[in-house]
């Protein structure tokens, strides 16, 4: 079983891609789950059709601590397993105790068994590394490979960068290893060029390059992946595409994160090549 670790700025796009290369993965007959490490918890509202899941924290919430594995984990598109951690009340407590809750309680209830046959979890992750919860992936091993999403964009580059520095800080202790990058463009000057070098100069891969296209949203509008709304639609050949290099990738580094200066002049020369 491998288990993934989808990371990148918020507002990038992580949980679309992960939904959408899930699906593609599912279809190539992979089993999944997916556990949404997001307040939000929107990591599996396409795989679900829309459906709002009713969250861990929720559940044990309003249900107290006798819990079984089917109120907290819903069957999705393709017969993905679908989870959504949670949080807390607004402006009450810490995300990021959500998901450490969730896995917690997922591993107790037996959903990591062998007799599950699963051939991979993805954790989708709000935003950047900002605390030692949402951190939880990486620092615990729960997560073997981690995959960024990003695009041309400075914050975009600067959340990848920044992540790869907790990647690094817990490479030797949990065996978290960096994947490669996937560029979800936002149809910047250079755009797939620059985060080639980047990759390059991170030690990593640019593992796929996903075209902005607005059959992502319209599918997004018919709470479905692209792959479920039109399968033969070129942009879910693209998710396909990447769930294919996903799953045949054997490339796993520690990063080598830029410094500050290195990663702005990159950007200034991409950009001034335009």
């Amino acid at each position: 079983m491998r288990k993934v670790a989808i990371y990148g700025k918020g507002g990038i796009g992580k949980s679309t891609t992960t939904q959408n290369t899930v699906a593609a993965l599912a279809e190539m007959g992979k089993k999944v789950m997916v556990v949404g490490c997001d307040p939000k918890a929107d990591s599996t509202r396409l795989l679900l059709g829309g459906l709002a899941q009713k969250t861990v924290l929720d559940t044990l919430r309003e249900e107290g601590e006798d819990v079984a594995l089917e109120d907290i984990r819903l069957r999705g598109f393709g017969n993905t397993y679908c989870t959504e951690s949670g949080g807390p009340e607004p402006g009450v407590g810490c995300a990021g105790r959500g998901i450490i809750t969730s896995i917690n309680l997922l591993e107790q209830l037996g959903a990591y068994h062998e007799n599950e046959n699963l051939d991979y979890v993805f954790y989708d992750v709000l935003g950047d590394v900002v605390c030692g919860g949402f951190a939880m992936p990486i620092r615990e091993g729960k997560a073997q490979e981690i995959y960024i999403v990003c695009s041309g964009e400075m914050m975009a580059m600067y959340a990848a960068n920044n992540i790869c520095k907790g990647i690094v800080k817990f490479a030797n202790a949990g065996g978290v290893r960096l994947g490669g990058l996937i560029c979800n463009s936002r149809k910047v000057d250079n755009e797939r060029e620059m985060i080639v070098e980047l990759a390059a100069q991170l030690g990593t891969q640019m593992i796929h390059f996903v075209p902005r296209d607005n059959d992502v949203q319209r599918a997004e509008i018919n709470r479905k992946t692209v792959i479920d709304w039109k399968s033969d639609a070129p942009q879910a050949d693209e998710y396909r595409k990447l769930a294919r290099a996903i799953d045949a990738n054997q490339k796993f580094v520690i990063p080598k994160p830029l410094t500050m200066d290195t990663l702005e002049h990159l950007l200034m020369d991409y950009g001034l090549a335009a």
